[in-house]
């Protein structure tokens, strides 16, 4: 049994939120139990489509492009077609190409999906590292969806107008943040004394999973758990986790206090396969790999898993976390009437940081459900006995935002934390 919940207090009062605190997002039904041993998948093929226009070229030879197909249409209309890597999938329709012109000139490109509508409105980029949304005036959506959230309120195809010249231009669902660009970033934080990295193990398809360790007492016992992209198409989710690790290694006095009795290991990027080959959801198992923390089938999950016993003897874990993305920001914690006193501290947390971001409503699912394990959440509490959440951000929300909701979510998790410690 799931037990959903949308309120802009603590649900630890009992879950007894009213219909006026309720938001409009109540959050995902349910997830199923599934299988997950190796199922087939499809690589796309990489190059350049050529188009018989002979002026217009289009391509998914990067790492993160997703691109199945192109047809010229005629009088500068082009139709796209986006496949998943493997079926049935949840509905994530990733896309990232670029495009470019022997004419400069305004073109019209239709994406269209396999079984599935248009999720993720572009992003374009002229270097394929710092992108932008389109303009609102050059997206038409194509037979409108209906309500708030969800697959069914997203259209079924849109038109996106934009201009190419000689000079490629990146079309994307969500910001670029292959592998490559993931350890740029860890790097640029171990230059800190205190943060250091090195591999958990090889992904399904032989690519190191990174993780960082971040403390300044070798002798602390206190250990956080952090998790994010299990899913490659969840950037909004990484961004909030870039925040939130960025926030606990900074240079204030709560962050340097915090690291003195806490250590954190993270895990930023654990599905790089996924990532780099432009998938919707899988790892090159074609699993969905926050499905897999029951029977552990792939390497990815075995990986932490395995790095999470070890550990164990030495670490007492008292917080985990899980950045994902979804239709709006959302926790699912583990309800108080399941962890009782230990997971109280996390409904605190969703409060304090309720409180000090007021301008946007918290939407909380809490779940009694903790068998199967399954998911990370419930694995990490389950089996480490660790108060833990899967924190969930709107694909839309704001970069600023995100910026600021990681920044306040670490800052208040380590109040928490230390004033256990009083």
């Amino acid at each position: 049994m799931i037990l959903l919940i949308s309120c802009t207090t603590s649900c630890k009062k009992n879950n007894d939120s009213s219909d006026k605190e309720k938001t409009g997002y109540t959050g995902q039904a349910p997830s199923s139990v599934v299988p997950t041993v190796d199922k087939p998948i499809q690589k796309q093929w990489k190059g350049t489509w050529a188009l018989t226009d002979s002026t217009t070229f289009f391509s998914n030879d990067f790492d993160g492009a997703r691109l199945n197909g192109v047809a010229y249409d005629g009088n500068d209309h082009y139709t796209i077609w986006i496949t998943a890597e493997n079926t049935p999938i949840n509905v994530s329709p990733w896309y990232a190409f670029k495009v470019w012109s022997t004419t400069e000139r305004d073109i019209t490109i239709q994406l269209t999906y396999q079984d599935s509508r248009n999720r993720y409105y572009p992003k374009i980029s002229t270097d394929g590292k710092i992108f932008k949304s389109l303009d609102s005036i050059s997206f038409k959506p194509i037979n409108p969806g209906e309500g708030d959230f969800g697959i069914k309120a997203a259209p079924e195809s849109a038109e996106i107008t934009i201009s190419v010249s000689e000079n490629p231009t990146w079309v994307s669902a969500q910001e670029l943040y292959t592998s490559t660009v993931v350890k740029t970033w860890i790097d640029s934080l171990s230059v800190k004394p205190f943060v250091k990295n090195y591999p958990v193990g090889l992904s399904k398809e032989g690519r190191t999973m990174h993780l960082m360790e971040i403390n300044e007492n070798e002798e602390s016992k206190k250990a956080l758990m952090i998790i994010s992209r299990q899913h490659p198409p969840e950037v909004t989710g990484f961004l909030a986790m870039k925040s939130f690790i960025e926030t606990i290694s900074g240079d204030s006095e709560l962050a340097v206090n915090f690291r003195k009795e806490h250590t954190v290991f993270v895990v930023p990027l654990m599905n790089p396969d996924g990532v780099d080959n432009g998938h919707w959801r899988h790892n090159m198992g074609g699993i969905d790999l926050n499905r897999d923390w029951q029977n552990f089938n792939q390497p990815e999950t075995k990986n932490v898993r395995d790095f999470l016993r070890e550990k164990d003897k030495d670490y007492d874990f008292v917080f985990g976390a899980d950045f994902h993305s979804t239709w709006d920001d959302i926790y699912y914690p583990i309800d108080t009437t399941v962890t009782g006193k230990k997971g109280k501290i996390i409904f605190d947390w969703i409060d304090n940081i309720s409180q000090r971001l007021p301008q946007k409503k918290t939407n909380v699912a809490a779940s009694t459900n903790i068998d199967p394990t399954m998911v990370s959440r419930t694995y990490f509490y389950v089996n480490h006995d660790m108060p833990s959440i899967v924190f969930e951000l709107g694909d839309n929300t704001s970069r600023d935002f995100l910026k600021l909701k990681g920044q306040v979510a670490a800052e208040e998790i380590m109040k928490l934390l230390l004033s256990q410690e009083e």
